[in-house]
């Protein structure tokens, strides 16, 4: 199995992978609008991560990539799946059936509170000043960039069930980061792994769909299917794996701090093809979110060139 890398490589990929994982997801959000309506969010979630482990076992078996993997490895990974590819996103998919996209994606900024918790309870992880401080102004920034939409939920049942599906997912795909960041400080290879995992949670998805009686129906109008291989190949393969690599050499709460940086690109994305239309306050969230970002990177660099 692969081991943990070297202190020096850490220092010049981490910046390299918090921005590729940042920038990709931040377009998912409006791409899953694409995924709803003929088929069940459940189903979709279940196509989706059925094709992106397909294709990272077979690029971890032309790469020569060992598969092979202790028991006690795939019950790890059939956790990680359940939670931060399974459940974490029928919820997102369940969110986005009541709430824009862009609201789902503020929501979603308050995971870099959860895994700073979570790092600290279970690992010790102590958060340092200039980590609260960078993630309390990046939440901040993130509500003052969609304010309108927030104020929204009031008084809206529909907007309500919502806002609890995104909650529900914050926490469990939080469990997730933090199972993650356990599971591969073993050494575990994150490509591997990460292929497994998100067969596992393909499967326990579409047990479950089977177990309700939903349909496991399948939209072959390009927009669907276009958008299913966009978030199955980006937002699943390329970004997964760059994320869980960056969990495994910084940890879940410094890079869970991409949560609130992911709602800037999407905001960018909707200003491209939803007409979002830029306020002052909208202005002064981007400058509160990249000044976030910067606290908390300066503080990943100390912290890396301590003895």
């Amino acid at each position: 199995m692969a081991s943990a890398p070297a202190p020096a490589r850490t220092a010049t990929s981490a910046p390299v992978l918090f921005l590729l994982s940042s920038a990709i997801w931040g377009t998912t959000w409006l791409v899953i609008k694409f995924q709803l309506g003929v088929v069940a969010p459940e189903v979709s979630v279940a196509w989706r991560f059925a094709l992106a482990s397909l294709l990272l076992l077979g690029w971890s078996a032309a790469r020569g990539l060992s598969l092979r993997f202790r028991a006690a490895d795939h019950l790890g990974f059939a956790l990680l799946g359940l939670l931060l590819f399974g459940l974490n996103y029928v919820f997102v998919y369940l969110a986005e059936l009541h709430l824009t996209s862009g609201l789902v994606a503020v929501l979603f900024a308050f995971l870099v509170f959860w895994n700073l918790l979570g790092a600290r309870l279970f690992f010790g992880t102590p958060a340092p000043p200039a980590v609260l401080g960078g993630a309390v102004l990046g939440v901040l920034g993130v509500g003052l960039l969609f304010w309108p939409e927030v104020a929204a939920v009031r008084g809206d049942a529909s907007l309500g069930l919502g806002v609890v599906y995104a909650v529900a997912g914050t926490v469990v795909a939080s469990a997730g980061n933090l199972w993650s960041q356990r599971l591969f400080a073993r050494g575990v290879a994150v490509i591997p792994g990460t292929a497994w995992s998100m067969g596992y949670a393909s499967l326990g998805v579409l047990a479950w769909c089977a177990a309700r009686g939903l349909p496991l129906a399948f939209d072959a109008r390009a927009p669907y299917v276009l958008s299913l291989l966009y978030l199955a190949l980006l937002g699943s393969v390329v970004a997964f794996v760059a994320y869980l690599t960056l969990l495994q050499r910084i940890g879940a709460g410094r890079a869970g701090y991409s949560a609130a940086v992911i709602p800037v690109v999407a905001m960018l994305a909707s200003t491209a093809f939803e007409g979002y239309r830029w306020t002052v306050s909208a202005v002064a969230g981007l400058g509160l979110v990249l000044a976030g970002t910067v606290l908390v990177l300066r503080a990943k660099a100390r912290a890396a060139a301590a003895p």
